[in-house]
């Protein structure tokens, strides 16, 4: 049922059972707010999005009230304002006085709220909280002095994620937001994947920086610095300089990595044709046996974590593959380094990802190899974004450059690791050829695009069916998981994905983005696919002829040295 309401003199159609905030916003009325989120149901904390309603003797919060026929109502009323701006002032006044240092300085909601207010002095003062720094974390860092409350954090990690690793704390105005009784971070169940930090709106949760550590290996003269960046870092990263949301800058992101200083440029796609080449062996094995089904992916550094420490039960099941970025940083050290005449321990490999839980992997016990990391440092999409500025490249200026051999050519078929869905195709189109010995008729497999939640998808392979399960996102996970422990899910592969749409919307992609924007990035990643000659990772003849010379053969005794491993129980303080 629609009827109409009069907002500021104006009359706007509006729904029966919507909220008075969700029908401003759908007729491009524009009411601020910090605890709102959508999908989510609104718990009105922050209040800063109240309306001033006439009959009503105070003011409502336009996220939590329904509407109402004959509702009149004023958005930005002098009353409005002062009420917003005296709650702005006071979380102001218990808030530091660090925005030129902060990490958010420039991309903060509180700081737009402030100027969008016209607040230019302190008008209210009071003695500020005393808060630690958390800094236990590899990948996420926690200020409490900065947090304002709005809990966000806690509903994403709870309601999105299924993790509830942050939750209130104390009562009154002793109230914080943080871990079970009160622990440092990297002593909690937090997974890494960042989602907190994408909807914190001040920088009280931001990544854990390794800027520092890349500028000094780049001022060290005996080492050979190498990086590697993801798929979807090179169709988001143009955001971080007002170029088309989408655009896939690869050639302009490897001219630009050459100009700071790195020895050598890789993309980690070539991997993810590795990764497919592993799994895929992996796969016909079990084929062979009938047993051991599903396989469950391990690409995703924070839904590994969650299964180690939530459902243990299914680690035996999870693909032994290492993620792209291990295999990558793997072979570098194994054997780059030796057909460069480089010792391994010169090398100082940084990967650029769009993923905060990398920086957690990396630093895995699992990913050192005689006290050799695969991979020593991790930097996320905004931070490559700020190497950049930092060092005065001009990305509108600058002539692309391809990336270096022997890791840069890549399939298409490793790009699309890039978004959800995307390890899945990438891992049928060479599936089919070793089964069949043929191509796909068609290699877009569009039943596996833009899927939202967890589907089942059958795939005919050679007369049979190959059972896929895509988990978009951690929402509803304990279903599945459950499924696949009492058998009730007959699945030959899973694919699981933390973040809602994969990679693309990873938790070090750039700040302010919308669905609009992981749409045009998936839809960059595709488009890509289309173009390419190289479609599927078995006809990569890099991939061929890293097998021809060092890793022998898929599943070979080399290649499970290199590029494979295993995943234990985790116990964690709940």
């Amino acid at each position: 049922m629609q009827f109409n309401i009069e907002v500021n003199n104006r009359i706007i159609e509006v729904r029966k059972g919507e909220t008075i905030l969700s029908a401003l916003f759908r007729n491009g009325i524009k009411v601020p707010t910090l605890c709102n989120m959508k999908d989510l149901s609104p718990t009105g904390a922050c209040r800063i999005c109240v309306v001033e309603v006439e009959g009503k003797e105070n003011l409502v919060t336009s996220c939590s009230y329904p509407v109402e026929e004959s509702m009149k109502i004023k958005t930005h009323s002098p009353r409005v304002v002062k009420a917003r701006k005296t709650l702005v002032e006071l979380l102001l006044s218990n808030h530091p006085d660090d925005c030129l240092y902060c990490e958010r300085n420039g991309c903060c909601e509180l700081q737009d709220l402030a100027i969008d207010l016209n607040i230019r002095e302190r008008r209210i003062s009071g003695k500020k909280s005393r808060h630690k720094l958390d800094l236990s974390s590899p990948s996420i860092v926690r200020d409490p002095a900065k947090c304002i409350l709005c809990g966000r954090c806690v509903r994403v990690c709870d309601e999105i994620q299924s993790v509830s690793t942050l939750d209130f704390l104390n009562r009154g105005n002793k109230t914080i937001i943080g871990t079970a009784m009160a622990r440092d971070l990297n002593f909690s169940s937090c997974i890494n994947c960042g989602r907190c930090v994408m909807v914190c709106p001040t920088g009280a949760l931001h990544e854990h920086s390794y800027l520092d550590e890349v500028l000094d290996s780049l001022n060290n003269s005996s080492l050979q610095v190498v990086v590697q960046y993801g798929p979807a870092v090179t169709v988001s990263l143009a955001e971080e300089f007002g170029i088309k949301s989408g655009k896939d800058i690869t050639g302009v992101i490897n001219a630009a990595l050459r100009k700071i200083g790195f020895t050598h440029i890789f993309d980690t796609a070539f991997a993810a044709d590795l990764a497919v080449m592993e799994t895929v062996e992996v796969i016909m094995q079990k084929l062979e046996t009938g047993e051991g089904f599903p396989i469950i992916s391990s690409c995703c550094p924070a839904w590994v974590k969650y299964a180690e420490q939530f459902y243990p039960e299914v680690l035996s099941y999870l693909s032994t593959c290492k993620s792209p970025q291990q295999m990558l940083g793997s072979i570098i050290k194994s054997y780059y380094a030796p057909q460069q005449n480089i010792n391994p321990n010169a090398i100082y490999s940084v990967a650029i990802m769009p993923c905060l839980a990398k920086k957690f992997e990396a630093q895995r016990e699992e990913m050192t190899h005689k006290a050799i990391s695969d991979v020593d440092v991790v930097i996320t999409t905004r931070e490559l974004s700020r190497l950049i500025k930092m060092y005065g490249i001009d990305i509108h200026n600058i002539e692309p450059q391809t990336s270096d051999t022997p890791f840069g050519a890549r399939s298409s078929a490793g790009k699309l690791f890039g978004t959800s869905g995307g390890t899945a195709e990438a891992i049928l189109r060479t599936l089919h050829h070793r089964i069949t010995g043929k191509e796909l008729n068609s290699l877009k497999l569009q039943d596996l695009r833009s899927v939202s939640g967890i589907k089942e998808i059958p795939i005919k392979i050679g007369g049979k069916v190959f059972k896929v399960v895509l988990a978009n996102g951690l929402t509803g996970i304990e279903k599945l998981m459950e499924g696949i422990q009492n058998k009730s899910i007959d699945a030959h592969f899973v694919e699981i994905m933390a973040c809602p749409g994969g990679c693309v919307n990873g938790g070090g992609q750039p700040f302010k983005s919308g669905e609009k924007d992981i749409r045009a990035r998936i839809r960059s990643l595709y488009e890509v696919d289309e173009v390419d000659n190289i479609k599927a990772s078995h006809k990569n003849p890099l991939i061929n002829e890293l097998y021809e010379n060092f890793l022998e053969k898929p599943g070979s005794d080399k290649a499970k040295q290199q590029l494979h491993t295993c995943y234990t129980k985790r116990d964690v303080l709940l």
